[in-house]
């Protein structure tokens, strides 16, 4: 296993997380922050908007996960790579965008 591809599998961990709140919001109907907002990141993009980056966000997963060696979901070490990249990209999603949740 070469360290790239652990690289890459955590990317396509990160991105396949990334893609759920743009697709779930976006097919819900309700806008939600993406980097195509205006401030960037901060903004609310249309729901047409969320499900396409949601839909870009899977086929990067699917390239970094599937089409970079062999990733298996029952080896640990592949597991782990792309479960530490979904983590990662879910804690900082949790504390950049809670801050727009914020009541009050």
């Amino acid at each position: 296993m070469h360290p790239l591809q652990l690289l890459a599998w955590f990317f396509g961990g990160a991105t396949l997380i990334n893609a759920i709140p743009h697709l779930v919001s976006g097919l819900m109907g309700k806008p939600f922050q993406s980097p195509f907002a205006n401030p960037p990141g901060e903004g609310l993009s249309s729901p047409t908007v969320n499900v396409a980056w949601g839909f870009f966000n899977l086929l990067l997963s699917w390239l970094l996960l599937c089409q970079v060696g062999a990733f298996d979901l029952r080896v640990p070490v592949d597991a782990l790579a792309a479960g530490l990249g979904g983590v990662m990209i879910g804690l900082f999603c949790a504390r950049h965008f809670g801050r727009f949740q914020q009541a009050g």
